[in-house]
Protein backbone atom coordinates (compact mmCIF):
# COMPACT_ATOMS: atom_id res chain seq x y z
CA UNK A 1 0.00 0.00 0.00
CA UNK A 2 1.24 3.48 -0.85
CA UNK A 3 2.26 5.81 1.93
CA UNK A 4 -0.47 8.41 2.58
CA UNK A 5 -0.99 11.02 5.25
CA UNK A 6 -4.15 10.96 7.39
CA UNK A 7 -3.87 14.72 7.91
CA UNK A 8 -1.68 17.33 6.23
CA UNK A 9 -0.65 20.70 7.60
CA UNK A 10 1.94 23.01 6.17
CA UNK A 11 3.44 26.06 7.84
CA UNK A 12 3.78 29.47 6.21
CA UNK A 13 5.57 32.38 7.85
CA UNK A 14 3.53 35.59 7.98
CA UNK A 15 4.30 39.11 9.12
CA UNK A 16 1.01 39.61 10.94
CA UNK A 17 -1.10 36.64 12.08
CA UNK A 18 -4.24 38.73 12.63
CA UNK A 19 -4.10 40.32 9.16
CA UNK A 20 -3.44 36.95 7.53
CA UNK A 21 -6.32 35.40 9.47
CA UNK A 22 -8.64 38.18 8.22
CA UNK A 23 -7.40 37.67 4.65
CA UNK A 24 -8.01 33.92 4.54
CA UNK A 25 -11.30 33.98 6.44
CA UNK A 26 -12.33 36.82 4.10
CA UNK A 27 -11.75 34.40 1.22
CA UNK A 28 -14.18 32.01 2.90
CA UNK A 29 -11.83 29.57 4.60
CA UNK A 30 -12.54 28.62 8.21
CA UNK A 31 -10.36 28.38 11.29
CA UNK A 32 -9.54 24.90 12.54
CA UNK A 33 -11.22 24.82 15.98
CA UNK A 34 -8.82 22.07 17.12
CA UNK A 35 -5.91 24.53 17.11
CA UNK A 36 -5.83 27.61 19.34
CA UNK A 37 -5.50 31.04 17.77
CA UNK A 38 -2.79 33.17 19.36
CA UNK A 39 -0.31 35.88 18.45
CA UNK A 40 2.06 33.24 17.02
CA UNK A 41 -0.23 31.19 14.80
CA UNK A 42 -3.62 30.37 13.36
CA UNK A 43 -4.75 27.19 11.61
CA UNK A 44 -6.83 27.64 8.45
CA UNK A 45 -8.73 24.66 6.99
CA UNK A 46 -8.23 24.58 3.21
CA UNK A 47 -9.55 21.11 2.42
CA UNK A 48 -10.54 17.73 3.80
CA UNK A 49 -7.77 16.79 6.23
CA UNK A 50 -5.69 19.73 4.98
CA UNK A 51 -4.74 22.95 6.70
CA UNK A 52 -2.23 25.76 6.53
CA UNK A 53 -0.66 27.07 9.73
CA UNK A 54 0.02 30.78 9.41
CA UNK A 55 2.91 31.35 11.79
CA UNK A 56 4.39 34.65 12.92
CA UNK A 57 7.72 35.13 11.11
CA UNK A 58 9.70 35.59 14.33
CA UNK A 59 8.26 32.42 15.88
CA UNK A 60 8.64 30.54 12.58
CA UNK A 61 12.36 31.32 12.63
CA UNK A 62 12.67 29.48 15.97
CA UNK A 63 11.37 26.28 14.32
CA UNK A 64 14.26 25.91 11.90
CA UNK A 65 17.95 26.66 11.64
CA UNK A 66 17.47 27.75 8.02
CA UNK A 67 16.50 31.21 6.88
CA UNK A 68 12.99 31.55 5.56
CA UNK A 69 12.55 32.66 1.97
CA UNK A 70 12.29 36.36 1.16
CA UNK A 71 9.06 36.15 -0.85
CA UNK A 72 9.67 39.55 -2.43
CA UNK A 73 12.59 37.93 -4.30
CA UNK A 74 12.04 34.16 -4.28
CA UNK A 75 9.25 31.61 -4.62
CA UNK A 76 9.66 28.54 -2.46
CA UNK A 77 6.49 26.79 -3.58
CA UNK A 78 3.09 27.33 -5.13
CA UNK A 79 0.07 26.13 -3.19
CA UNK A 80 -2.36 24.70 -5.73
CA UNK A 81 -6.02 24.20 -4.85
CA UNK A 82 -8.84 22.96 -7.08
CA UNK A 83 -12.45 24.13 -6.93
CA UNK A 84 -15.75 23.18 -8.51
CA UNK A 85 -16.03 25.77 -11.31
CA UNK A 86 -14.33 28.46 -13.36
CA UNK A 87 -16.63 30.99 -11.72
CA UNK A 88 -15.42 29.91 -8.27
CA UNK A 89 -11.80 30.35 -9.42
CA UNK A 90 -12.57 33.91 -10.58
CA UNK A 91 -14.47 34.66 -7.37
CA UNK A 92 -11.61 33.50 -5.14
CA UNK A 93 -8.90 35.37 -7.05
CA UNK A 94 -10.95 38.57 -7.31
CA UNK A 95 -11.77 38.40 -3.59
CA UNK A 96 -8.08 37.85 -2.76
CA UNK A 97 -7.19 41.00 -4.71
CA UNK A 98 -9.97 42.98 -2.99
CA UNK A 99 -8.52 41.90 0.38
CA UNK A 100 -5.03 43.18 -0.47
CA UNK A 101 -3.54 40.28 -2.39
CA UNK A 102 -2.00 40.66 -5.83
CA UNK A 103 -2.67 38.90 -9.11
CA UNK A 104 -0.25 36.19 -10.12
CA UNK A 105 -0.18 36.12 -13.94
CA UNK A 106 -3.19 36.14 -16.24
CA UNK A 107 -5.88 33.45 -16.22
CA UNK A 108 -5.03 30.35 -18.25
CA UNK A 109 -7.87 28.65 -20.08
CA UNK A 110 -7.16 25.10 -21.21
CA UNK A 111 -10.54 24.51 -22.77
CA UNK A 112 -12.83 21.94 -21.22
CA UNK A 113 -10.01 20.36 -19.18
CA UNK A 114 -8.63 23.08 -16.90
CA UNK A 115 -8.89 26.73 -15.94
CA UNK A 116 -6.14 28.29 -13.84
CA UNK A 117 -5.58 31.66 -12.18
CA UNK A 118 -3.65 32.70 -9.12
CA UNK A 119 -2.89 35.28 -6.49
CA UNK A 120 -0.10 36.29 -4.16
CA UNK A 121 -1.21 36.60 -0.53
CA UNK A 122 -0.28 39.39 1.89
CA UNK A 123 3.07 37.74 2.62
CA UNK A 124 4.10 36.94 -0.94
CA UNK A 125 3.07 33.26 -0.98
CA UNK A 126 1.83 32.02 -4.37
CA UNK A 127 -1.60 30.40 -4.61
CA UNK A 128 -2.71 28.62 -7.79
CA UNK A 129 -6.50 28.39 -7.96
CA UNK A 130 -7.78 25.82 -10.42
CA UNK A 131 -10.86 24.25 -11.90
CA UNK A 132 -10.15 20.79 -13.29
CA UNK A 133 -12.68 18.77 -15.23
CA UNK A 134 -11.47 15.29 -14.39
CA UNK A 135 -13.93 13.63 -16.79
CA UNK A 136 -12.57 15.64 -19.73
CA UNK A 137 -8.98 15.06 -18.60
CA UNK A 138 -9.48 11.29 -18.56
CA UNK A 139 -11.30 11.23 -21.89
Amino acid sequence: MALTSAFTSFNLPVKNVEQSKAFFTGLGFELNPQFPVNENSVAIVIGDNLQVMLINQVFFNTLTEKQSVDTSKYAQMTIALAFESREKVDEIVNTAVSLGGKLHAEPEDHGSIMYHWGFVDLDGHLWAINYMNMDAAQG
